[in-house]
C-alpha cells in the first residue's frame, strides 16, 4: 500500500477500497489491515474522514471567497491541472427554482464534472437564460468558463454555502460512497445592471474542499454579518 500511494497508483485526495475489499485483495485479517492502515495514517500518507474512509492524504482544495472568480483559475495559481467534462448540455425550460432566480423560463442548463490533477472534485451545474447563450457550444463551455464566454460585464455574485449528503447520481461523478458528506454551493451571478445572468448549483467532496472567508474587524456583534439561523419544523 505504501508502494501504491508513492508511485502515484492512488492519486492524491482519491479514496482507497474499503478495508474489507483489501483484506480479500492482500489475504489478511481486518485488524492487519486496520493496523497497516494506521500505521500510513501516522507517517502522513493517507487519513481519513467520516463517511468516507481511507483516501490519500492531500493539502484540501481551497477557494477564497474574497472576489468573483473560479476555482479553477485559483488552482492554476496553485499549480494544479484543472479540467471539466460536459454531462449535460441543452437548452430548454427552467424549473421553478431556476426561473424564479433568473427571471426567465428558457435556460440553457450545463451540467459538469470538474477536475484537479485529473480527479474529480465537483460536480456543477449551470443555468444562463437562453437568450444569452443562443451563440455557445458544448465545445465553448467545456473549454472556457462562462463568465469569459458571456461577453458582458459583471458585477458579482451572491454565493451560498450548505452541507448535505451525496446523492447516487453526484456520487457515481466524483468517485465517493452514496450519501457522504458534500458542501453544496448555489450561486447568482448578475451583470452592471444588477440583472441576474447564471445561477450554479455546485457540489464539492467535504473531505477534500475548503471556503476561505477573510473577516475584516468591525464593531463588536453577537452574530457575524450575513450569519443567520434557519429554522425547521
Amino acid at each position: 500500500m505504501r508502494k501504491r500511494v508513492a508511485d502515484g497508483h492512488y492519486a492524491p485526495g482519491r479514496l482507497l477500497p474499503s478495508e474489507a475489499e483489501l483484506s480479500a485483495e492482500f489475504d489478511a485479517s481486518r485488524v492487519t489491515i486496520r493496523r497497516a492502515l494506521e500505521t500510513l495514517r501516522d507517517d502522513g500518507l493517507i487519513a481519513a474522514r467520516q463517511g468516507f474512509g481511507w483516501f490519500v492524504a492531500t493539502e484540501p482544495l481551497r477557494q477564497t471567497l474574497g472576489q468573483l472568480q473560479t476555482i479553477e483559475g485559483q488552482m492554476s495559481e496553485s499549480g494544479i491541472v484543472a479540467g471539466r467534462r460536459i454531462i449535460e448540455f441543452a437548452f430548454g425550460r427552467a424549473t421553478p427554482r431556476v426561473a424564479a432566480a433568473l427571471s426567465t423560463d428558457q435556460v440553457l442548463q450545463v451540467k459538469r464534472v470538474n477536475t484537479a490533477d485529473g480527479e474529480p472534485f465537483a460536480v456543477v451545474t449551470v443555468w444562463c437564460p437562453a437568450e444569452l447563450a443562443q451563440s455557445l457550444s458544448r465545445r465553448d463551455v467545456e473549454r472556457s468558463p462562462f463568465y469569459e464566454l458571456l461577453g458582458i460585464a459583471l458585477r458579482g455574485a451572491t454565493q451560498t454555502i450548505g452541507a448535505d449528503l451525496v446523492s447516487a447520481a453526484d456520487a457515481e461523478l466524483l468517485g465517493v460512497p452514496t450519501g457522504s458528506p458534500v458542501l453544496l454551493c448555489e450561486r447568482v451571478t448578475t451583470d452592471t445592471d444588477g440583472r441576474p445572468v447564471l445561477y450554479s448549483h455546485h457540489v464539492f467532496p467535504a473531505h477534500r474542499t475548503e471556503f476561505v472567508v477573510e473577516l475584516p474587524t468591525a464593531e463588536p456583534s453577537i452574530a457575524p454579518t450575513g450569519l443567520r439561523l434557519l429554522e425547521s419544523s
